[in-house]
């Protein structure tokens, strides 16, 4: 009979229905062919090669014998139900084939098959059908177009990628979880060239079922997997994602991200491959700034970080000490240090007269040049380098040797007195950058150093390994209680919203709605000159748009015309809008304008958005991103990391601005967002005014957009 599904489980944080499809004990192969050559071939010969440690069972109605194996004619002649079958049939025969497995009690399948969603609309309903299917069966689907997926702890290759002709994965701890299963390939291959071992990988293909954010959960609860490694176009399940990075990072298992699709011609890529759009990738960058997550941009630079990363050296308080036999290298170095955020600080006085008195030309700074002369006495290698750890402290050492670190001279003195430092040190990240083959290089890697022939690329190397040891400093919060905010049922005007907004936390100028020319100079009078003027429509986002704006009104004459004229161009400019009165409001000065906002992603929710205001927003975008909800703590921070920052911390001779009432108020909209549920579509306050210190900040202007209540529930 069906059973219940456990289909995208993930989003609780629980992985363990991929167990049988990525730890299987018995796999059959649907659509088994006797030629190795061919698609439901491969994984047979693979398997077969590398000696998988579970029943393999092909099933082909045409064959006795699969590549030496007994065949089966179909599912239902299976001596046992498989933990995994891989289907390799024509689409048409998927959906029967996945019917077949779940009745036979079939655990999961791994679909090559493509001709599903990434061939259009007719394509998008067959894999309706085969989800369906999978879900009443309870049975977890890989795919479907997907290259499959491989262990290699147990010769387990449930994957047709030619590339493993070559060469299969190296023993190691580095896990590889794409959507595109020739890029999994693609990473595998490159991998084992570098000599990193990749014993699991998988490719989700179109994530009918079984999502990248799952799989990446999975590795993470994985004994065989420290590092993961993944690649995406998209993300289709946001409840498993999130639950997948938070149990990485709970695991302190970083995950080294390359996520394509931020220009428009790489998302309309991603489109026509994957069926799928691509989010906001701004949006993108500001979830994953949550969690242990290093993002990358090449190959390259993917997997020299998975590879320091392997090591498991992440330090907190991350600096940079460099031991150099070249000044121009620790030029080199000092720039991309300062590009990448971290720290080089001097070494201490006492220590550099030290060093000075053991070779009087060095430059015992930071870099420390110790110059070639080392080379005529290794042992003081190793007095500079216990030096540089023992009193300046560094928690990262980047030592620059070049071809003479792989010399057969030189090599086995070195590497013995840098070593003798590194195993004294074992919380230190010690990375070599030297010139070598893989003979040359092996002692080293086998000794614990992070090898990187290129010091700019050994230096970002350094920096990511900081970044990883922050984050895994910082415990994830935890999430708030889901407590509903009431919304209005229509649109709401700027005095609704604003106090609307006051009743959680964020203030605004004293203000009140005036219903004629009298009212208005009564609330004037008792708010003190100057004032402002605005229409108070609901209809009415951009006000100033129409004349229904005026500033520095400083008597009742000018209140009293500034009524009348206000009215006059609303009249004009929108005679169809309603019209609640003339807002009246107490003009604040000698602040500093700034912008906050709420956006709802489709995929994340709703998302904050800081920035000072005027150009810096409109023209320069300087501006910062962050998920709801957050703390005080966090909204200080991205407060101080906009590149405007200066400008509310007292920069030429300003005032300092009251950033913490500014990281209150940003907090406060954050919590208001996650609680006020998906009928708010975005909040913006343009302008919020940060009074200087410890004269509060306070929202000027304010529109809540909602969606109507039938759009809600449609």
């Amino acid at each position: 009979m069906p059973i219940t599904s456990t289909a995208h489980a993930g989003a609780t944080g629980d992985f363990s229905s991929l167990e049988p499809l990525l730890n299987p004990r018995s796999v059959a192969v649907v659509g088994a062919s006797a030629d190795a050559s061919r698609i439901g071939g491969r994984p047979v010969a693979y398997m077969l090669k590398q000696g998988y440690q579970g029943t393999l069972m092909p099933v082909n109605p045409a064959r006795d014998k699969v590549q030496g194996l007994q065949a089966y004619a179909d599912i239902d002649a299976l001596p046992v139900a498989p933990d995994t079958a891989i289907v390799a049939v024509p689409a048409a025969q998927v959906v029967d084939t996945i019917e077949s497995l779940g009745r036979r009690g079939g655990k999961s399948a791994i679909v090559f098959s493509s001709g599903f969603s990434e061939v259009g609309s007719e394509g998008e309903a067959h894999q309706r059908a085969l989800t369906d299917t999978a879900r009443r069966w309870g049975v977890r689907l890989l795919g479907p177009n997907t290259a499959g997926a491989f262990n290699s702890t147990l010769g387990f290759y449930g994957s047709f990628a030619s590339g493993l002709e070559r060469g299969f994965p190296l023993p190691g701890r580095i896990g590889i979880a794409s959507q595109s299963g020739a890029y999994m390939a693609h990473l595998m291959g490159l991998a084992r060239a570098r000599g990193m071992g990749t014993p699991i990988g998988v490719s989700t293909g179109n994530e009918c079922d079984i999502s990248l954010g799952e799989v990446i959960g999975w590795m993470a609860h994985s004994p065989d997997i420290d590092v993961i490694m993944a690649y995406a176009e998209t993300v289709r399940d946001v409840g498993s994602f999130i639950a997948a990075l938070e149990a990485a990072h709970a695991a302190r298992k970083p995950v080294i991200l390359q996520k394509v699709g931020k220009s428009s011609l790489g998302m309309q890529a991603a489109l026509s491959h994957t069926a799928s759009l691509a989010g906001d990738d701004k949006v993108f960058e500001a979830v994953l700034a949550d969690y242990a997550v290093i993002r990358v941009d090449s190959s390259a630079e993917l997997l020299n970080i998975a590879y320091a990363a392997s090591r498991q050296i992440y330090p907190v308080n991350n600096t940079l000490g460099m031991i150099t036999i070249s000044g121009g290298a620790g030029i080199i170095v000092s720039d991309v240090a300062e590009e990448q955020g971290v720290s080089m600080p001097p070494m201490p006085k006492a220590a550099q007269l030290l060093l000075k008195e053991k070779i009087s030309f060095c430059s015992p700074t930071n870099p420390v040049d110790c110059t070639a002369h080392v080379l005529n006495d290794l042992s003081l290698v190793e007095d500079f380098a216990a030096s540089m750890v023992l009193d300046g402290h560094y928690q990262s050492v980047l030592a620059f040797f070049s071809q003479a670190g792989s010399a057969p001279s030189v090599a086995p003195k070195l590497r013995q007195a840098l070593t003798n430092v590194k195993n004294s040190y074992p919380d230190r990240l010690f990375v070599m950058s030297l010139i070598g083959d893989e003979e040359q290089r092996r002692p080293w890697e086998e000794a614990g150093f992070v090898m990187m022939e290129d010091p700019v690329e050994a230096t970002r190397v350094i920096a990511a390994m900081g970044q990883l040891g922050e984050a895994f400093a910082c415990p994830l919060p935890e999430p708030p209680s889901l407590t509903n905010i009431e919304l209005p049922q229509l649109a709401v005007g700027e005095a609704e919203a604003k106090q609307l907004l006051a009743n959680h936390g964020i203030p605004s100028a004293p203000e009140g709605i005036a219903i004629d020319a009298a009212s208005a100079v009564s609330l004037a009078e008792s708010f003190g000159y100057p004032v402002v003027l605005k229409i108070a429509s609901p209809d009415i986002i951009h006000k100033s748009d129409i004349g229904g704006v005026l500033l520095d009104v400083n008597s009742v004459e000018e209140v009293q015309a500034g009524v009348e004229t206000i009215l006059q161009n609303t009249h004009k400019h929108m005679p169809e809008a309603r019209v609640d009165g003339v807002l009246v409001a107490r003009q604040l000065t000698g602040g500093v304008e700034c912008f906050m906002g709420i956006q709802r992603d489709l995929q994340f929710g709703p998302v904050a958005v800081f920035g000072l205001g005027g150009v810096f927003v409109e023209v320069l975008q300087d501006v910062v991103f962050r998920r709801c909800p957050f703390g005080v703590e966090q909204a200080r921070s991205m407060i101080l990391s906009i590149k405007g920052a200066p400008l509310l911390c007292g920069a030429r001779g300003r005032p300092e601005a009251d950033v913490e009432a500014l990281a209150e108020i940003l907090s406060a909209l954050s919590h208001f967002a996650y609680h006020a549920g998906d009928r708010l579509e975005s909040i913006d306050l343009n302008p919020v005014l940060a009074m200087p210190k410890g004269q509060g900040a306070f929202a000027v202007d304010a529109v809540i957009q909602l969606q109507k209540e039938s759009d809600h529930a449609a």
